[in-house]
């Protein structure tokens, strides 16, 4: 790649406070414009962008748990169960009470759920496109998202102050 034409980016100023200079805007804006891109391919497909992540991630394994579910969307259950009830209600997967285990829930795909798969196998490229990114920086980014997500969440250590930063001497 040129470098003329792509620049090195600079790393901001240690506690700089200039909107261009947060991960946290870059991301924020990145979500929300990849989210609005989601909107016209999935609006085809009857799904909310939160309602098209349970069905990748039953598409992937049907009969998942929901807390598997939960897991596997980073979701908690008061924000996961309006979502399942609104899929059951549009015909695309049924709950299922575990007949050894009753306070267990398990998600399986309709015949319509599992239909509907075949008309998103659109959106993967359609997003694609759209990003715009080389094979190798999707992986790239994938990978630092991963990482980020990963060492955000990562348990704090007992001696951590209250926002995450240990103690002052």
């Amino acid at each position: 790649m040129d470098q003329a034409a792509h620049p090195e980016p600079e790393a901001p100023a240690p506690g700089s406070l200039l909107l261009q200079d947060q991960l946290c805007f870059a991301l924020y804006a990145a979500s929300r414009a990849v989210t609005a891109r989601y909107r016209p391919l999935l609006d085809e497909l009857g799904l909310t962008y939160p309602q098209y992540l349970v069905m990748l991630a039953l598409w992937e394994r049907d009969g998942l748990s929901v807390r598997e579910l939960g897991g596997a969307l980073q979701l908690e259950s008061s924000t996961l169960s309006p979502l399942l009830k609104r899929l059951e209600a549009a015909g695309l997967v049924r709950r299922e009470r575990r007949p050894d285990d009753e306070r267990s829930v398990t998600v399986r795909l309709t015949g319509s759920g599992t239909a509907l798969r075949e008309r998103a196998r659109a959106v993967p490229p359609a997003i694609g496109d759209a990003m715009g990114l080389t094979p190798e920086q999707d992986a790239t980014a994938k990978q630092l998202l991963r990482l980020l997500t990963t060492n955000v969440t990562a348990e704090q250590p007992a001696d951590t102050g209250r926002h995450g930063r240990s103690p002052r001497p």
